[in-house]
């Protein structure tokens, strides 16, 4: 669901989102280019491009599906606690996860999700979708992620086959 967060909680987010993106950013993988400065879409279609020129011409096309939704905020908090230790600024950023929707004038709480619509849930996104990135890096596999859409680049249908079975058997709940 799309959050429409209040101003107040707008610029709270955006001021914890101008602390935490420059501790953060410069640890992403640099195949990663969906919001973060000085990243764009351009960048990431010259990226795959330039893999295509050097024959990574077979595509594997990793679905997130509903990924804002489904986020894990035990887990997505355990990360961020890794390298944040300020007790408040944890706190706050739990109860911006878990504030809740207004639906026909009733509030539901979150269980999962990060909230669409706030400036702090992008970066929030970027922090969970690391872990991939990594995991594909430490493969030694070619690839560019925007946002929740990835694309991995091998050269033949056989590696791109063996790609997608493992990325199925890593990622998927049973």
């Amino acid at each position: 669901m799309l959050g429409i967060p209040t101003v107040l909680d707008r610029l709270i987010q955006q001021a914890v989102l101008q602390v935490l993106q420059p501790r953060w950013d410069g640890t992403f993988s640099e195949n990663s280019y969906g919001f973060r400065p000085g990243r764009s879409a351009h960048q990431a279609i010259a990226s795959a491009q330039g893999f295509m020129e050097q024959g990574y011409q077979i595509v594997v096309d990793i679905d997130l599906e509903k990924f804002f939704d489904r986020v894990n905020h035990d887990i997505l908090m355990s990360l961020i606690a890794k390298r944040e230790s300020d007790k408040r600024l944890l706190k706050l950023i739990r109860a911006f996860l878990t504030a809740g929707v207004m639906e026909n004038g009733l509030v539901t709480r979150n269980e999962e999700g990060t909230p669409q619509g706030g400036p702090l849930s992008p970066f929030l996104s970027n922090i969970m979708l690391d872990v991939l990135d990594k995991e594909l890096e430490r493969r030694g596999l070619h690839f560019a992620r925007y946002a929740d859409d990835c694309n991995i680049y091998v050269r033949s249908l056989r590696a791109g086959q063996r790609v997608m079975e493992s990325v199925q058997t890593s990622y998927t709940k049973p």
